[in-house]
């Protein structure tokens, strides 16, 4: 209570404070752009024991990607013209799809996939999906390898996780576009700068998740591999990696889901595939012909993330020696009977190599006479909520958050990281704050907050009715799950087309899209903390003669808060991202700053400004952390 009420009073004193307490004075102003320039300028220009510079050593390096990217991308769709060998037939890539599936889970898992890649076949978008499938394959399998061997590194060195970790921290949290800035200028533009940046974005869960598996082997099967007298290599490979092999395959799982929002996000540093044209569509204003691409990123972003998922949830199984081929490698044998099968099909007829342009199917024409409709019947109420909204809610809170001093918010996250955690938090919150005011960005991060805000107030007022009722059954919760999983394997770009179809482009879109992409989190929280909570507590409660309203805000919504709480933490970080990619659909926040560096090539204002959007997230991170911690030991939930 006091930490708010000195803040109420530092804000509605503003008009007697001195200039420099509202608001940082330019020759105060830290040059960290100037600072990041220099050392990139530096690393761009200057040799490196006089033999090359550090661009040249990173375009060495990411010259290595292009050979099992063209190698993917000729058996999936290029071919090999050099050996006059085409690409795989799209039944064949059906097939081998559906095989799959059925092998990791059951025959509806093979025909999702199946069906999924036929899609893309079946509406004209097999040459784009397929290069960037193509990237992902090529992505997904380095990422995962240098986030595992980064996070092994992290478990045997204390001193490596010591320094890892606050940099995994902040590489989660920073903006998409905040990657691709200094991969245009040390890799360059094209494909192969866009399969780089995704690479690098998708390595941190992996590092994290590999550090999770691995420290938490229990001691018991240490001591069982040490007493069968395995060597330290064979203890790594033979009881470590085995034992936390679901923690590895969840990280893997990100990995792949990491990388398909990237690689879209990364056509605007010249990645090909369906995020180019998905971004092209979008800047013409094509609705139809955008959302058919969306839906294929979709189809292709369910298709993969069920499929490793499968093979995480998959257990090992074991043959019989005397058992014939067939029962021994059915799934095998099947995928020899697929490819042999296609390429026959494939000599006798075309349509069985490459699905025919005359029946091609779209939907584009469908999705553009909605938008016509809706403008016809809807415009009106449509423009008087987006008006209303603007002026009588947007408008003043924007306003009102823009008249918060500098000081009187360093107050209250000092305070509060003081009350929460100690000296040492409120020194972290508060060195995230100074570096945001000093960097000459404050009034464009306080409009990022103040979009951030309401969104996350609307996800709030939304999801939390969703989740409590959700959570009252086992099948409501199961369905909450699934509706969860699937928007979350929507890539970021494909919400901005249905807001941009109600309320054209603007802050009631973009906030429109936040509010979908990030009330994710807190359904899901706020089901798994009410379904959680102990049965004997419940069960005391019935004794007790409670009404089920009393058993929920008496005894169930207490000790899920702390988990609701977290959920809310994750809805801010999702609304972080959304508000930066919103950009693109017109705002004026740190997303239109990013967006001006990205368009100028200029690494040190682009990094500087994904900073600032890292520790507005990590704020906010720590403290709910802190909080969410003190409140389940003091339930006694820890």
């Amino acid at each position: 209570m006091l930490i708010v009420l000195t803040f109420l009073i530092l804000f509605f004193s503003a008009p007697l404070l001195p200039a420099w307490m509202i608001q940082v004075p330019q020759q105060w102003a830290v040059p960290f752009i100037d600072w990041t320039n220099a050392l990139i300028d530096h690393l761009r220009n200057d040799m490196m024991f006089g033999l090359f510079t550090f661009r040249d050593m990173t375009r060495s390096v990411a010259e290595l990607i292009t050979w099992p990217l063209a190698l993917v991308e000729g058996l999936l769709v290029a071919g090999f013209p050099d050996i006059n060998l085409p690409a795989m037939p799209w039944l064949m890539t059906v097939g081998l799809a559906g095989i799959l599936g059925w092998s990791l889970r059951d025959w509806k898992l093979g025909a999702l996939a199946a069906g999924g890649v036929a899609y893309m076949a079946i509406f004209g978008k097999w040459e784009l999906s397929m290069v960037t499938l193509a990237a992902v394959l090529v992505a997904a399998p380095v990422a995962s390898a240098i986030g595992f061997f980064t996070g092994v590194l992290a478990v045997k060195k204390p001193w490596f996780e010591a320094a890892i970790v606050p940099l995994l921290n902040v590489l989660q949290s920073l903006p998409h576009f905040s990657y691709l800035i200094p991969i245009a200028v040390f890799i360059g533009v094209g494909h192969k700068a866009g399969v780089i940046a995704t690479i690098i974005f998708a390595i941190p869960p992996m590092a994290r998740l590999t550090i999770l598996g691995l420290k938490s082997v229990p001691d018991e099967i240490r001591e069982a591999g040490s007493m069968a007298g395995c060597t330290r290599l064979q203890m790594f490979w033979m009881v470590d990696v085995p034992a936390a092999r679901q923690p590895l395959l969840v990280g893997v799982n990100q990995v792949i889901m990491q990388c398909l929002a990237m690689v879209v996000i990364a056509a605007f540093v010249g990645a090909r595939g369906l995020g180019h044209d998905l971004l092209f569509r979008l800047q013409s204003l094509k609705i139809g012909e955008a959302l058919e691409s969306g839906v294929a990123i979709v189809m292709m972003a369910i298709v993969l993330d069920q499929l490793s998922r499968a093979a995480t949830e998959k257990q090992p199984s074991h043959v019989e020696v005397t058992d014939s081929w067939l029962k021994r490698f059915p799934f095998l044998s099947a995928s020899i009977a697929v490819v042999v099968g296609s390429i026959v099909l494939s000599t006798i007829t075309s349509y069985a190599s490459v699905w025919p342009k005359e029946l091609t199917l779209s939907t584009a024409p469908f999705w553009d006479g909605l938008v016509d409709w809706i403008t016809f019947y809807f415009y009106d109420p449509l423009q008087y909520f987006r008006d209303a909204m603007l002026l009588y809610v947007l408008i003043p809170v924007r306003d009102v958050f823009q008249m918060v001093p500098w000081t009187a918010l360093l107050t209250l996250v000092a305070m509060t990281g003081w009350v929460l955690g100690g000296l040492r938090l409120a020194a972290i919150v508060s060195g995230f704050v100074l570096f945001i005011a000093f960097a000459g960005f404050w009034e464009r991060s306080l409009i990022t907050a103040y979009m951030v805000a309401v969104s996350v107030t609307a996800c709030v007022l939304i999801g939390l009715p969703v989740g409590v009722w959700a959570s009252k059954t086992e099948r409501r919760a199961a369905m909450a799950k699934l509706w969860c999983d699937t928007f979350q394997t929507f890539p970021s770009f494909i919400y901005l087309i249905p807001v941009i179809m109600l309320f054209k482009v603007g802050d009631v879109a973009a906030i429109s899209a936040i509010i979908i992409y990030a009330m994710i989190p807190i359904v899901r929280y706020t089901v798994f903390g009410l379904r959680n909570v102990p049965k004997h507590i419940v069960e005391a409660g019935v004794m007790s003669g409670c009404t089920r309203r009393q058993l929920l805000w008496n005894i169930r919504m207490p000790l899920a808060f702390p988990e609701i709480m977290l959920g809310i933490n994750q809805t801010i970080m999702f609304a972080l991202f959304m508000v930066i990619i919103a950009a693109f659909i017109g705002t004026k926040d740190l997303g239109q700053e990013i967006f001006r560096a990205l368009t100028f090539n200029d690494a040190g204002k682009g990094l500087v400004l994904g900073l600032c959007v890292a520790f507005m997230g990590l704020t906010a991170d720590k403290l709910i952390t802190a909080w969410s911690t003190a409140q389940k030991k003091k339930l006694g939930l820890v």
